[in-house]
């Protein structure tokens, strides 16, 4: 299925039978990525005392539990109220689900004993600004174990304050990353570059998500792309999402 799309009045199409999903999927096990030091997820049956969900264990259907955390298993968007004292539901403050996105790769500047990635790093990717609505970073170097890693006490690659703002002016209102966090794994609760990405406490910026834990493979190029943006219905600053790319052609 072919679809067209005007951005700056040029027109370009994309076929939406060939999405490019680049979530990481939450599942049971010890595949399973790890951060924030807590438990892998867990999926098991239901077990009662006359009755397992399981067609394995005899029964007629497989009827699973499954206990996990959106921010340390797995693909996931989340909403201002990820670091506010009110509540904000990502799935109520996320309105709209396709979006003009760029795909970035990055090598990130070395500072002392940290990874990060600097304004002068956004600035070297010549975005325009207001062109596009979303932006996908893959963080060099790239490779399959940010699949299934245990990112525990690895002070992965982070996005300084300064770099955040310049995101911010860029016009870029939905971001995503294959890292944890946008944020430093351990800097005393500061959480500069979520602040600054939504510019808080002025809560006017409450439309914008970030997604973190993408994995974008070595075959998808940098550039422009349609992106879909679902995420699972949870009453809760944050979800399990599937982030759908679209090539874009003219």
């Amino acid at each position: 299925m072919l679809a067209k799309i005007c951005i700056n009045k040029k027109e370009y199409t994309c076929n939406l039978n060939e999405g490019i999903d680049i979530s990481i999927p939450i599942s049971h096990g010890e595949d399973n990525l790890e951060a924030w030091y807590i438990p892998k997820p867990n999926i098991s049956p239901v077990k009662t005392e006359n009755w397992t969900g399981s067609v394995k264990a005899g029964n007629s259907v497989n009827f699973n539990n499954i206990q996990f955390n959106p921010h340390a298993h797995g693909t996931h968007t989340e909403c201002i109220g990820h670091i506010t004292k009110e509540f904000y539901n990502v799935s109520e403050e996320l309105k709209n689900h396709f979006f003009i996105c760029e795909i970035v790769s990055i090598q990130p500047s070395k500072k002392e004993e940290d990874w990060v990635i600097t304004k002068k790093d956004i600035l070297q990717l010549k975005l325009k600004t207001k062109a596009q609505q979303a932006i996908a970073i893959r963080t060099l170097p790239n490779n399959n174990s940010k699949k299934n890693k245990n990112y525990n006490h690895s002070n992965w690659t982070y996005i300084n304050q300064e770099a955040m703002e310049h995101i911010v002016d860029l016009g870029i209102e939905h971001l995503l990353i294959d890292t944890p966090s946008v944020d430093k794994e351990k800097d005393n609760g500061q959480l500069l570059a979520h602040k600054a990405f939504w510019n808080y406490p002025k809560l006017n910026r409450k439309h914008c998500s970030i997604t973190e834990f993408i994995y974008i493979d070595d075959a998808i190029e940098d550039g422009t792309y349609l992106l879909n943006l679902q995420v699972a219905p949870f009453n809760n600053d944050a979800s399990p999402s599937r982030p759908v790319l679209y090539r874009l052609k003219n």
